[in-house]
């Protein structure tokens, strides 16, 4: 978390408090969100900073100092855009849905102005979810490096042939794949491009990596969840000509013969600011239609609950 933010739950936050509102300015609706919530904010007398950008700019201006609150806009893209442009001095950051599953941005359009006064008033909580440093090694020096969120994958790429594929712990040899690619994964990742490639959800609080095969040719690859505190590095011996690390969405490096990508977790959390009671198997059934079909109805709350 940002040392200068002054969240803190069961606290009323002195005011002003300090916001932040980000988002794609080029996606429907977030700029005339943007513009009601900061009506709304100032109106209760916090100091309001607007950063809506294109999604296609590399170049975003930097949080302002002592920031208590990022308000995200839009959806679990923006999110993993906005713990990206937060590097290493992350913020506490409340998602607003403007988009479709929103697992990471799940506060309703409907309930933000109202989440925001729950914040103010002190009644949240502070979720923090493991962040991952990714290297790309070339000849031990470091080409690349990316601080990510959801996951990081080796993806074969063109001309779409297998690739052998190197897992090392700790500097010793775990496995070798033969497959399309392979996804390293946080647990907040593991409903993402995980869960696509038939990989398992894993509690997002669990302190973990998930590494799950993409099209393995042999039966016995199966996915894989180890500890967080341990390194991880992956070889790729003879990549294709378009073999490429993708870290949340984005391709970071090409990579040549002898490459290692190594995986560890990152000193810095994401931090999700959570209001009401909506739960993480409720998430999961709602977001998932998971136990049932579709928008599976809620059952009835016991007697004498709300």
């Amino acid at each position: 978390m940002n040392c200068g933010s002054r969240l803190r739950p069961e606290q009323a936050m002195p005011v002003p408090m300090r916001v932040v509102i980000a988002g794609a300015g080029d996606i429907v609706d977030v700029a005339a969100e943007a513009d009601r919530l900061s009506a709304n904010l100032v109106s209760a007398g916090h100091d309001v900073t607007r950063l809506l950008t294109s999604r296609a700019d590399a170049a975003v201006a930097e949080c302002p100092a002592d920031t208590d609150l990022v308000v995200v806009l839009g959806g679990d893209g923006s999110i993993l855009r906005a713990a990206r442009w937060m590097g290493y001095g992350q913020v506490p950051v409340m998602g607003v849905n403007l988009g479709r599953l929103g697992f990471l941005a799940d506060v309703p359009r409907r309930d933000a102005a109202e989440a925001l006064q729950e914040i103010a008033a002190g009644r949240f909580r502070l979720v923090d979810h493991l962040m991952f440093e990714a290297e790309v090694l070339r000849d031990n020096v470091a080409v690349q490096r990316e601080l990510g969120l959801n996951e990081t994958s080796i993806l074969a790429g063109p001309p779409f042939s297998m690739i052998e594929i190197r897992l090392l712990v700790d500097g010793e040899l775990a496995t070798t794949y033969r497959a399309d690619g392979l996804i390293v994964s946080t647990p907040v990742g593991s409903t993402a491009y995980n869960l696509s490639a038939g990989g398992p959800i894993v509690r997002k609080d669990v302190d973990a990596f998930v590494f799950t095969p993409l099209n393995p040719h042999t039966l016995t690859n199966r996915t894989v969840v180890d500890s967080a505190s341990r390194t991880y590095e992956i070889v790729v011996p003879e990549p294709n000509a378009g073999s490429a690390c993708v870290v949340d969405g984005r391709v970071v490096a090409g990579l040549v013969a002898g490459d290692r990508i190594r995986v560890r977790r990152a000193a810095p959390r994401f931090t999700l600011v959570e209001t009401g009671r909506h739960g993480y198997y409720r998430t999961l059934r709602e977001k998932l239609a998971w136990g049932g079909g579709p928008r599976a109805a809620e059952p009835p709350a016991p007697r004498g609950h709300a």
